[in-house]
This record gives C-alpha cells, sequence and structure tokens, in this order.
C-alpha cells in the first residue's frame, strides 16, 4: 500500500487543492491551478459525482508534473487513471458503511472485475467530519458535536489503533476552530494531517498550515486572486 510504502512524497505536502468535476473547471481555472504552486490536485466532489465526470477532469490535470488524487464518493466513480486513489472512512459516522461497508463491498467488486485492487496507488484517509451543515456530514450521518477530547481520540483511534497514514479534520465549507486542529496534531504519532474547511485568503491558511497540510476547495470558484493566497509553503 503506499500508505506505508510509498508515503514519502504525500508526507511532503503542504498545500492540495480540491477541484469538484461536479462544478465548472473552466480552462482558465485549470492553468491558474496547476501554475499555482500546489503540491497536489484532488478530484472530489459529494454531490452528482459520476466516473465519466472524474475521468474528464483528471484527463485535463494529468501530465502536468503535478500529483494529481482520485477522491472516490462511491465505488462508481473511482478511477485508477489518478496518481493516487484516497480512500476516504467516516470514523464518526453513526453508520459502519462509512467506516467500512462500502469499502469492503468495492474490494469485494475489484476482485470480480479486475482480479484484484491496485494497493500501489491506494492511500486511506480517516475523517472526522466536524460541520453538521456540510453535505458529507448529512450524507454519512456523521456525528459532529464532539468534545475537543472526543475528536482526538477519533484520531488517536484513526492514527494509532486503525494505522491509517492519513487523519482528515474535514469542516467542510466552514472555518474549524485552530485550537482543534493544533490538540489532534500534538497528539498523532504516524499519521500525516490533513485540514480542510473555509480557507480562503492568506491569513487562514497560515494558521491552520502551522499544524496541517491544508486543502483548499471553494475559493477556487469563487476568488482565483485569493486562492492564490492560500499556496504556502
Amino acid at each position: 500500500m503506499v500508505g506505508w510504502l510509498n508515503f514519502s512524497e504525500v508526507s511532503k505536502w503542504r498545500h492540495i487543492t480540491k477541484l469538484d468535476p461536479d462544478k465548472r473547471n473552466t480552462d482558465e481555472l485549470i492553468e491558474a491551478v496547476l501554475e499555482s504552486g500546489t503540491d497536489a490536485i484532488m478530484v472530489s466532489g459529494t454531490q452528482r459525482i459520476t466516473k465519466g465526470k472524474v475521468e474528464r477532469l483528471v484527463d485535463k490535470l494529468k501530465g502536468h508534473g503535478i500529483p494529481v488524487i482520485s477522491e472516490p464518493v462511491s465505488a462508481e466513480a473511482v478511477t485508477f487513471d489518478a496518481d493516487y486513489v484516497f480512500v476516504p472512512s467516516v470514523v464518526n459516522s453513526k453508520e459502519r458503511w462509512w467506516l467500512a461497508g462500502a469499502h469492503v463491498n468495492w474490494i469485494k467488486e475489484l476482485k470480480k472485475s479486475r482480479g484484484g485492487v491496485p494497493w500501489e496507488k491506494i492511500v486511506p484517509e480517516a475523517y472526522v467530519v466536524l460541520n453538521p451543515n456540510s453535505a458529507v456530514a448529512k450524507v454519512t450521518k456523521a456525528i459532529t458535536d464532539l468534545s475537543l477530547e472526543e475528536v482526538v481520540a477519533h484520531a488517536l483511534f484513526a492514527d494509532s489503533f486503525a494505522n491509517f497514514p492519513v487523519v482528515y479534520i474535514e469542516y467542510s465549507g466552514a472555518y474549524g476552530d485552530p485550537k482543534v486542529v493544533k490538540a489532534v496534531r500534538e497528539e498523532l504519532r504516524r499519521a500525516k494531517l490533513f485540514y480542510g474547511g473555509g480557507i480562503d485568503g492568506r491569513e487562514k491558511a497560515e494558521e491552520m498550515g502551522k499544524y496541517a497540510t491544508i486543502v483548499v476547495g471553494n475559493v477556487v470558484y469563487e476568488n482565483l486572486g485569493k486562492f492564490k493566497e492560500t499556496v504556502i509553503h
């Protein structure tokens, strides 16, 4: 698995740009992202995502020297044309399906259709979803009203018990609490910490970037100038 055998590239990333295959990804927008200095581009979305949309966007992004990640919302939307496939498990979901159920089904189907899983491209992610109003929280039935101690405990379960190589604190559209991200960072033993949610300029990028690799999405579609400010190294 990439998570343990070839994780050196991922561990160096500080800034990831998230592009939604269901949104209008113009040539101008894609060019701006490719030239921004971002460390990697993640193709990911929650609603109305199809394999065709994912493949078309991945195809436009490949071949420019920047790692391209496919982060599928379902087994039907997976493409292995990307450099990496980041597979999320929502560790604070009420339903087993979002922690392991969908993943077991996916592995079973891949063994039937492909004869196996291309583990060399797979990076498991442990999501802790904390914005109750977000689409991802509603879809996955995430338990979001967690205390600081409970957030840290979820992260430690993923890091030290389940051996996820990535722990992802997800506020999905809202700007989260830096104290939460800092507390998680201080407790993680092995996993790389990602943070996503509400980063729309330099100040927030630098604040969260002290503790985690930042994942920046919505501002790409709202203001390219502000997006470029978020690229920190």
